[in-house]
């Protein structure tokens, strides 16, 4: 076995290093795959490749870290007989800052130059963006920009970056551009894998190689949220290779990730995410460690974030994609005691999606760096006779458990219960108008999503506001109603701020169990892009209503930064 290889082997074992149980099964394989055919003759080390590549890698771009000298190592592994590299396909997957864009740039390199010694070696970067395609393009084109030496060996433009001598040539394209053909490739390398849906973004590149001396498809990447793609496809050869329920051949696997959740919280464990942390750390290692650091303290703070720290800084995705909004404990801390509303600033918020069962509306204001959050709904008689026995108050309803107490709640003034065909839209205008002109309330904005918006527009109209689909007033503030165009797209742009709100303890509801009722029927759905939506837990008797007036009164919280409340929080005292 090579130093490279058998150093960082020993590491490990001497517990210099910690492995997660990719890593320690890659060991496991190592000895039963590798060791017996280095034994017998039948692969061998190119040596000679690995250190030419090692040395250029470390004289034109940076000092390689052990990992990476490792895995370098397993690139150039050869069949004795045959003129051919034993792996064709490589998976290195490590945590955000790990290095891999940098090894795969410096690989790249010299695949490029004539001590690899394959003319035409054309070299393919691929990913779903432009931008991430250019990652590592970027950094071999820095680097021969502001090398004179280099300059001698490559010649670069915009789009391409060529070798004088080999003539093999790099470019950077997309998954999904429209040509996909040009470059006869002799590799691939494929970026942020997460993001690709299926094999066929990938078969149009690799058909075409073995038209090239040692073909080779590297796919790199730290783990996402698109679950049953092309990533997890992957994950599960790397775990039959080094099982061996696939060919041993099949994959070389270079896996990095946290290998619980609970690991998270020690870390002395990060390095079984991100190798670059193990010691000692480079000056790069030492930065990069201090700002994750950081990143894991603010989500004490900022626990909404903990899923793409995990994600994304430990390669390990959550598994769990589906939660409420709120913890219980979360939502009894709301029940701490509300402002007086009376002349107070506010954002309006409203739901009036369904005229035939529940609408919601309220008054967001914001209080010594606290939600406070003023809901009021109406409720459709005749529905909650069915589904709640609002009527007839009983323990069940047609054989399932009574979990909304209507009459307790339009007894504390929560609600309304009103005996109509449909909830009359004058009703959320109303309740506006009342706030506004009674209890002096004064709305920076009212928000409410597009839908029912032609019954509400004409009401709202009438009743002294202006009506903006762009946020563009003429009407000062207090007399706005803004449309939210396109609801759904604001659940994952207002969730940092909602959840974090919950878990700090800074959302008030008052004595409002209502508004704790809904908010617990709100089911958090993370996407398979990594987008939060808000869905009901149940579509008929669980509502959500006065939580969708929270949310869009939370759309516009920011207004409520830019008022000064000093008189209003010294006359707070006086209130009670």
């Amino acid at each position: 076995m090579i130093d490279y290889i058998q150093d960082y082997i020993d590491g490990y074992h001497a517990g210099r290093i910690k492995f997660n149980r990719e890593r320690v099964s890659l060991v496991e394989y190592i000895s039963r795959e590798i060791v017996p055919r280095l034994d017998n003759g039948e692969v061998f080390f190119d040596e000679k490749q690995i250190n030419n590549c090692v040395s250029f890698v470390e004289k034109w771009f940076f000092k390689l870290e052990d990992f990476q000298k490792f895995f370098i190592s397993f690139v150039f592994l050869k069949w004795k007989n045959e003129d051919s590299y034993v792996y064709e396909k490589f998976l290195l997957m490590l945590g955000r800052g790990g290095g891999k864009n940098g090894l795969i740039s410096g690989i790249a390199s010299y695949l490029l130059t004539p001590m690899h010694g394959i003319p035409k070696y054309h070299i393919s970067l691929v990913a779903n963006s432009e931008e991430q395609a250019k990652t590592s393009f970027d950094e071999i084109h820095d680097a021969v920009e502001v090398n004179d030496k280099l300059q001698n060996l490559f010649y670069t433009t915009k789009t391409e970056i060529k070798n004088y001598q080999t003539r093999s040539v790099l470019r950077y394209k997309t998954s999904n551009g429209k040509t996909k053909d040009g470059l006869r490739d002799g590799a691939v390398i494929f970026d942020e894998i997460h993001e690709f849906e299926s094999q066929k973004q990938v078969d149009v590149y690799i058909n075409g190689l073995g038209k090239v001396a040692y073909p080779r498809e590297f796919y790199i990447g730290t783990d996402g949220y698109v679950r049953d793609g092309f990533v997890d496809m992957m994950k599960e050869l790397a775990k039959k290779v080094l099982s061996g329920e696939a060919a041993f051949d099949d994959l070389f696997p270079f896996v990095c990730k946290l290998d619980s959740e609970t690991e998270v919280d020690d870390p002395k464990n990060w390095e079984k995410a991100n190798p670059m942390f193990s010691e000692p750390r480079s000056p790069y290692a030492s930065r990069l460690y201090r700002k994750v650091i950081k990143q894991y303290n603010n989500l004490e703070s900022n626990p909404s974030g903990r899923e793409d720290f995990l994600t994304k800084r430990m390669n390990l995705p959550v598994t769990n994609t589906e939660r409420s909004v709120a913890t219980y404990e979360e939502l009894l801390a709301t029940k701490q005691e509300l402002p007086n509303f009376h002349d107070i600033v506010a954002v309006g918020g409203f739901d009036y999606a369904n005229i035939r069962d529940f609408a919601g509306c309220g008054a967001l204001a914001k209080v010594d760096g606290k939600y406070a959050f003023l809901c009021h709904s109406f409720v459709r008689k005749a529905f909650v006779d069915s589904y709640y026995g609002y009527s007839k108050p009983k323990n069940s309803i047609n054989g399932k458990r009574q979990f909304a107490p209507i009459k307790k709640w339009e007894q504390q003034g929560h609600l309304t219960v009103l005996d109509e065909p449909s909830i009359n839209p004058q009703h959320v205008v109303d309740w506006f108008v009342r706030m506004r002109d009674e209890e002096g309330v004064e709305f920076q904005t009212i928000c409410g999503d597009n839908f029912r918006m032609e019954l509400l527009k004409p009401l709202f109209e009438k009743a002294g506001f202006e009506v903006s689909w762009n946020g563009k007033f003429t009407y000062p503030a207090g007399y706005r109603v803004e449309v939210i165009r396109n609801p759904r797209a604001i659940d994952s742009l207002l969730a940092p701020r909602i959840e974090d709100a919950f878990a700090n303890e800074r959302v008030i509801f008052g004595d409002n169990d209502m508004m704790r009722w809904y908010t617990q029927n709100v089911l958090r759905r993370l996407k398979s892009d990594g987008n939060v939506e808000y869905v009901k837990k149940e579509e008929v008797r669980r509502k959500t209503d006065g939580f969708k007036a929270f949310e869009y009164a939370m759309y516009q919280a920011d207004l409520l930064d830019t008022v000064d409340l000093s008189d209003f929080y010294e006359s707070l005292s006086d209130w009670y």
